[in-house]
């Protein structure tokens, strides 16, 4: 999926990939958001990335982050309200086909 920057985004990084996968499938349980993308940094670091309203994507993120920790390591979260189009270039990296 392609970001644009028209909606807020929320990131959830782990270390490794099991405690992405629970983040993720918990975020888009919790709230009316779409998945946009992943980043695997090696064999470690894996960020997943969300949008759609401030409030479901700050409920979702929330939900991510409690999903994680409570099986792995969160190494962070953060929702940004609405950045700039430019930061869609670099989330949308490795976009995915839905």
């Amino acid at each position: 999926m392609r970001y644009r920057g028209e909606e807020a985004l929320g990131l959830v990084e782990t270390l490794g990939l099991v405690p992405a996968l629970k983040a993720a499938d918990e975020m888009l349980k919790a709230a009316n958001v779409e998945l946009i993308s992943y980043e695997n940094i090696g064999s470690t670091l894996v960020t997943v990335m969300i949008k759609g309203d401030v409030a479901a994507v700050e409920a979702s993120v929330a939900a991510g982050a409690r999903a994680a920790e409570a099986i792995g390591k969160l190494t962070a979260q953060n929702v940004m309200p609405r950045p700039i189009a430019e930061v869609g270039d670099i989330v949308s990296v490795h976009d995915i086909d839905l």
